[in-house]
């Protein structure tokens, strides 16, 4: 196999002590790992020979065909950042991490991957993905493809990153394990997230929203809606969150009164006649320019540097001058 690599334009410091653990696992005499990561590795790799493997990663190389059919026994595969314009892993139902990230896939059939846990497949040219069979998987980033439907049936799931893709509508109502969702870059026009009770972390901006309903979601961090059409937003339940990002939207009006634990507030681009910020004293980022302020109160905001904010220049920023 090495030596094949070679043949390829491999470089020649790829190591051919196959006893290199800081390259190679062994197990009863049985390889049982490779670790390839950014190895400069060329064209085609096969590792049909090593029935035994276990682990694989060649990610961040410069594959452009894997053949994995034979490893029946793999439950770890890194493949990410490579060429591949196809994968065929139906053989490899043992596996529990897919990460192929990074390639030219057009297709991806996971459907006999029941045991997989974490799926990353970002940044290929997906255009569609059937994750119904995988009922055991936590983990899901399908960013940066071109699906336009995504069937999200997995209970289990706590991580899902479907940003930049083409959805026009995501369903997560069954999803209420969720703690990370990440649906920015979209065409969605509605987001249900009140069954999302978990949720720490919400980014859907990029969309075309005209109403988002987090009430429930009072576990929320950091919210970043940006770029919709939202013409208002209650975060008054939401007391935990750190980080608001409701810029370039149609909001006229905004209470952060309640967000005491606000570190970053973007408010920019919106139709705000006022801004009442004086029960943010952890503040340490404000942007709201873009609106229709004529005052900010800033004499309560100590951690507020002058740097950090950016208004309007017709604004008059009130400070405490001790």
């Amino acid at each position: 196999m090495i030596a094949e690599q070679k043949k390829q334009g491999a470089l020649s410091w790829l190591s051919e002590d196959i006893q290199d653990s800081e390259y190679y696992t062994w197990e009863n005499g049985r390889l049982v790992g490779i670790d390839w990561e950014e190895v400069d590795l060329k064209g085609e790799l096969s590792t049909e020979k090593f029935s035994a493997l276990r682990y694989l990663n060649c990610s961040c190389t410069d594959l452009s065909s894997l053949d994995v059919t034979k490893n029946t026994a793999l439950t770890y595969l890194d493949c990410g950042g490579n060429q591949l314009s196809s994968l065929d892993i139906t053989k490899n139902t043992a596996l529990t991490e897919l990460h192929c990230y990074g390639n030219q896939l057009t297709s991806l059939d996971v459907t006999k991957n029941t045991a997989l846990t974490d799926l990353e497949c970002n940044a290929n040219q997906l255009t569609s993905l059937d994750v119904t069979k995988n009922t055991v998987l936590t983990e899901l980033d399908c960013s940066e493809n071109q699906l336009t439907n995504l069937i999200t049936k997995n209970t289990a799931l706590t991580d899902l990153n479907c940003t930049k893709n083409q959805l026009s509508s995501l369903d997560v109502t069954k999803n209420t394990a969720l703690t990370d969702l990440l649906c920015s870059d979209n065409q969605l026009t509605s987001l249900d997230v009140t069954k999302n009770t978990a949720l720490i972390k919400l980014l859907c901006g990029g969309n075309q929203l005209t109403s988002l309903d987090v009430t429930k979601n009072t576990a929320l961090t950091s919210l970043s809606c940006y770029g919709n059409q939202l013409t208002s937003l209650d975060i008054t339940k939401n007391t935990a969150l750190t980080t608001l990002g409701c810029n370039s939207n149609q909001l006229s009006s905004l209470d952060v009164t309640k967000n005491t634990a606000l570190t970053s507030l973007y408010c920019y681009d919106n139709q705000l006649t006022s801004l009442d910020v004086t029960k943010n004293t952890a503040l340490t980022y404000l942007y709201c320019r873009g609106n229709q302020l004529t005052s900010l109160d800033v004499t309560k905001n100590t951690e507020l540097l002058d740097n950090n904010i950016s208004c309007d220049e017709n604004v008059t920023i009130i400070r405490n001058n001790n």
